[in-house]
C-alpha cells in the first residue's frame, strides 16, 4: 500500500523466497526503510464505429473497454494505505483482496464519479485472499464476472489504482493459467491457482480488475514479482470463478467453505534430503499432521513425502494446496507418498476446514 503522507513507497513483500527473489503483494503500503510487504453479461461492446462483439483480442478495443469498465472500479483506502476494488453488485457489494482491507472493519471507498463513502468490511477469507465490502449506495454499475477460465494469449486489461493513480489502465495478455508461486505455501495459502499476466501490475492494483476484451472481469489483481528481482511483467490475479464463489459465501454466511486435509508441508531442499536421508528429491515433505485430521486417520506421518495427488505429480507444497482446492469437503483424494525408501498410496476423505 502507499501512504497518504508519502505518495511513493516500497511495496510490502510477502517474504516469499523465490528462485529469482521475493514476491510482492500489490496493495500500496506506507513507505519505510525496510520492505514490508450475479454475473450479468455486458453483451457486445460498442464504439463509435459500431459493434465490436467479435475479435475480442483486438487491441483497438482497449479504449472502449476501459471506458465501459472504469465506473465499476473503486479505490479502497485504509489507515495503512490504499488498494483497489470491483463493484460486485448494484446494491453496494464490492469485491477486493483480503490483504487490502487487512484487519480493518471499515474502509473508505472512492468511486469513479468522485464520491467517497464509508464501507463496512462484511467478511474476509484468508485462503482465497478475497474480501467483501458493503457501502450504502444503490444503483451502482456492477461489473460482469466471467467465470470460465480465459485462454492463453487472450487480451488482459488491468484497471486499478497503482500508487494512488486511480483508474489506471494497463494491457497485456493472459500469460499462464493455474499458476502457483514457488515458496509461497510457508506464508499463505492464497498464492495458488492464479492467472498470470504481463499487463503491468503495481502497488495499489491489489483488488482491482483484470478484464478481457469484452470488459468481463476475469480476475482480481493479487501480486507481482518486482523488477528488482529480475522479473519483467510477471503479475498474478485471483480467477473470477474463485472470486465469485468466495464472494457469494462471504455475503451469505460470512465464511467460505474449504476442504481440509490436516497437514503442513515444506519444500525438499538438497540439505533436507541429505539430512533426513530422503530418497525423493522433489515432492512435498510433511512437517506435521494434525491430530484427528483426515490425514492422520489415513495414516500419513511427519517425514512422509507426498509425490502425487489424484495421479498428478507433486513437485512442491503449492501443488498439494492447489490439488486440495480442486475438491470440496466430503471428497476423497488419492495420495501417493514415500516413507523410508518405500512408496505407498492412500485414500483420504476431506472434511470442512475448522474455523479459526
Amino acid at each position: 500500500m502507499i501512504s497518504r503522507q508519502q505518495r511513493v513507497g516500497r511495496c510490502a513483500t510477502l517474504a516469499v523466497v523465490l528462485g529469482i527473489g521475493t514476491l510482492a503483494g500489490c496493495s500500496s503500503t506506507k513507505s519505510s526503510d525496510t520492505a514490508a510487504t450475479t454475473t450479468t453479461s455486458l453483451g457486445s461492446v460498442t464504439s463509435g464505429s459500431g459493434s465490436v462483439s467479435s475479435g475480442l483480442n483486438d487491441w483497438s478495443r482497449i479504449p472502449t473497454v476501459a471506458r465501459r469498465v472504469a465506473p465499476s472500479i473503486v479505490t479502497i483506502e485504509t489507515p495503512e494505505g490504499l488498494g483497489s476494488g470491483v463493484i460486485f453488485s448494484a446494491d453496494g457489494e464490492i469485491a477486493t483482496d483480503a490483504h487490502v482491507v487487512g484487519t480493518n472493519k471499515t474502509v473508505t471507498v472512492a468511486f469513479a464519479d468522485g464520491k467517497r463513502v464509508s464501507g463496512s468490511v462484511v467478511a474476509t477469507d484468508a485462503v482465497t485472499d478475497v474480501a467483501a465490502v458493503k457501502v450504502s449506495r444503490a444503483g451502482l454499475p456492477a461489473a460482469s464476472f466471467e467465470q470460465p477460465l480465459p485462454s492463453l494469449g487472450d487480451l488482459a486489461i488491468a484497471i486499478g489504482s497503482p500508487l494512488g493513480f486511480t483508474n489506471s489502465v494497463t494491457a497485456g495478455v493472459v500469460s499462464g493459467l493455474g499458476r502457483s508461486i514457488p515458496g509461497s505455501a510457508s506464508e499463505t495459502q492464497s498464492l495458488v491457482d492464479l492467472l498470470q499476466t504481463d499487463a503491468a501490475i503495481s502497488p495499489g492494483n491489489s483488488g482491482g480488475a483484470l478484464v478481457d476484451g469484452a470488459g468481463r472481469v476475469i480476475g482480481l489483481a493479487e501480486a507481482y514479482i518486482p523488477p528488482s528481482q529480475g522479473a519483467v511483467s510477471l503479475g498474478f490475479a485471483i480467477p473470477s470463478h474463485t472470486v465469485v464463489a468466495a464472494m457469494n459465501q462471504l455475503i451469505a454466511t460470512g465464511t467460505v467453505s474449504h476442504p481440509y486435509l490436516g497437514i503442513t508441508t515444506t519444500t525438499i531442499t538438497s540439505d533436507l534430503q541429505q539430512r533426513l536421508g530422503l530418497s525423493e528429491s522433489k515432492g512435498a515433505l510433511v512437517q506435521s499432521v494434525a491430530s484427528g485430521s483426515p490425514a492422520a486417520k489415513a495414516g500419513l506421518q511427519s517425514g512422509d513425502v507426498i509425490t502425487a495427488v489424484d495421479g498428478k505429480g507433486v513437485n512442491s507444497p503449492e501443488d498439494v494446496i492447489a490439488a486440495i482446492r480442486d475438491h470440496k469437503p466430503g471428497d476423497t483424494m488419492t495420495i501417493a507418498y514415500g516413507r523410508n525408501g518405500k512408496t505407498a498410496t492412500v485414500e483420504v476423505t476431506l472434511v470442512e476446514r475448522p474455523r479459526q
